[in-house]
């Protein structure tokens, strides 16, 4: 009788669970940028405090080998949302820029791009992303909004279009300054060059220079370049740091007084507007890029720093949406995803020397690289009653996979005309299938195939082989450092042929490539990532570049300004908003306290 009780229940709970698996859930999806992987507790960290991330994994699965289709922010944005590699939509680029820099830049995710946000808004759910949209917003005209978020799916929108840079923030830098100091001193190089040559032609009379002539020319043109070029960056925060509701700019330039309050407390309005229908809720943390900045409650709390303070800001933000499901009754209904767009910034520095960027934990390189600091990002995932408190998933998986997952939970119909890169992830994540179904990952470098991922099938194995890797400056270290960011092409990089291969069950670090004598099946590996490279090759097409440099040169009729040009675009539509009821410092759950 006692064994008929025990088998009644199992069954019960189990149909239950089916139940609940197939009723349409809601979705708060969290993504933090740069956030390194070993910012967090649940990875590791012991030092910095964020006890409300660390909760996913604790009450939900964790990921250990979640993966970003791409190291910068824009491409693996691209990717999240449409499930493809960013490759196929155009969202990569073949030169050095290869994110979105200005607001009035003309280019952007594909009108034609599908995002599940746009599916699941056919199938009645209440939708809206609150942070960093960074995928264009014009195309022809200043107010066309022809890539704004609305246009991919979403009913409410509340962030920056672009990103949060350092110039947005006074004394925080410059990120020209800071990108081009290789370039500058290239351009003296050159310049030196050319007038010790001019010297030398004339001191042998094979050239008459004119030298005052020549003095006028070149000296009037550096003082107008200069001129140029100082009045636009003097302008760049009024003209790019932009925060705006809806289709309407809130402020010009963005204040960041209380803006995690501002931005957590519109969460937690959304949730309370939408508790009684079906909703989906991206939460695009700006942290913690830099500029960082933390609310005065967080600031000098955190063992590491102002990007401490950032991340256990964002940690509270997290815990505030979190109870306000719960507050609801929307806990069990509602499945959470938290990740970056890609690992930290190791080369941030500010000005003053201190360390700026996050940690990757035991993995080599960082964000702009395809080394695993750079790809390998936090993957936590809780749905209460659904997934097993304290799962843990070793295998390969990727930030496109969100894509058919909920898609399919929300009963929606998967795009047919076009590849998707991601898979389900909820197979997987329920014990239906033992192995992640990605036998292959594709790594790129802006446009480049830079790497590839094997996990051959029925196997705990992992290979990864380097077509080529950036020049780390100075050498020896984990980073770019002499041009803020790794590129991806000419001198930056070294090929390696063969491919660098690494066996990543045994030697996560990348520390040690494999020879043949080494792995006696290294050829058989690189044959099977050739073919396979190959096979996935003849599967692109050709589209439109949307980082091409017309696409991202600043264009002033693109310029989005909430007041006249006279006024130097300057507004502030939310005064009074920085005196939040429900800030920080009135929180019953803040991480100071934890």
């Amino acid at each position: 009788m006692n064994i008929l009780a025990v088998f009644l229940v199992l069954h019960l709970a189990k149909t239950n669970l089916g139940h609940r698996a197939n009723l349409k859930p809601n979705y708060v999806l969290f993504m933090a940028d740069d956030l390194g992987i070993g910012d967090l507790g649940c990875y590791g960290n012991t030092t910095l405090r964020t006890p409300h991330i660390d909760s996913l994994a604790k009450d939900g699965a964790l990921l250990t080998q979640h993966i970003a289709a791409a190291s910068l922010c824009t491409p693996s944005r691209a990717a999240f949302l449409t499930g493809r590699y960013p490759v196929r939509s155009g969202m990569s680029s073949f030169h050095k820029l290869s994110i979105y820099i200005f607001a009035a830049g003309s280019g952007g995710l594909p009108t034609n791009e599908t995002t599940f946000v746009k599916l699941l808004k056919e199938q009645g759910y209440s939708t809206a992303l609150i942070g960093k949209w960074h995928l264009g917003l014009n195309c022809e005209t200043h107010d066309d909004h022809c890539h704004h978020p609305a246009h991919y799916g979403f009913d409410y929108f509340y962030g920056l279009p672009l990103s949060n840079l350092r110039n947005c923030h006074p004394n925080s830098g410059d990120i020209f300054i800071v990108g081009s100091r290789r370039t500058v001193r290239t351009m003296v190089q050159v310049m030196v060059l050319a007038l010790f040559t001019l010297l030398l032609l004339d001191y042998l009379g094979l050239l008459k220079i004119p030298w005052r002539a020549l003095a006028f020319v070149c000296s009037t043109a550096l003082f107008l370049l200069s001129v140029v070029v100082l009045l636009f960056i003097s302008q760049f925060r009024n003209l790019n740091c932009i925060l705006m509701e809806n289709e309407k700019i809130s402020q010009q330039p963005f204040s960041f007084d209380n803006l995690t309050q501002r931005m957590t407390s519109k969460a937690t309005s959304f949730i309370e507007r939408n508790s009684d229908r079906p909703f989906l809720l991206f939460m695009s943390y700006i942290q913690v890029h830099t500029a960082l900045f933390a609310s005065q409650e967080f600031l000098g709390k955190s063992k590491h720093g102002f990007y401490g303070d950032s991340v256990e800001e964002m940690d509270w933000s997290v815990g505030q949406i979190l109870a306000s499901l719960e507050r609801l009754n929307q806990s069990k209904q509602t499945l959470i995803y938290f990740t970056s767009d890609q690992g930290a910034h190791v080369e941030e520095i500010s000005d003053g020397g201190e360390v700026q960027g996050g940690w990757n934990g035991i993995y080599k390189g960082g964000k702009s690289t395809n080394w695993e600091g750079g790809i390998r990002v936090p993957g936590l995932l809780r749905w209460p009653g659904v997934l097993t408190p304290g799962k843990r998933v070793d295998g390969p998986t990727s930030n496109m996979d969100i894509f058919p997952m909920v898609v399919n939970l929300a009963q929606g119909t998967m795009p047919s005309d076009r590849t998707i890169d991601g898979r389900d992830l909820m197979p997987l994540l329920q014990g239906d299938i033992k192995q992640s179904e990605h036998e292959f990952l594709f790594h790129y470098c802006n446009r480049y195939l830079s790497a590839v991922r094997w996990h051959p099938r029925n196997s705990s194995l992992v290979w990864k082989a380097h077509f080529f890797t950036p020049n780390f400056n100075p050498e020896g270290s984990q980073g770019c450092f002499d041009t803020f960011v790794c590129f991806c092409h000419g001198s930056y990089i070294t090929h390696h042929s063969p491919p660098l291969l690494y066996n990543l069950l045994k030697d996560p670090s990348e520390a040690i490539p494999l020879t043949p004598i080494s792995e006696p099946r290294y050829h058989q590996i690189l044959k099977a990532i050739n073919a396979a490279t190959l096979r996935h090759q003849k599967s692109l097409t050709p589209v439109p570049d949307q980082l091409s440099l017309n696409n991202v040169v600043w264009k002033p009729w693109l310029q989005p300004c909430c007041s006249s040009s006279w006024q130097l675009c300057r507004c502030d539509k939310e005064k009074g908003s920085s005196a939040l009821q429900d800030g920080p410092g009135n929180s019953r759950d803040s991480p100071i306290d934890a």
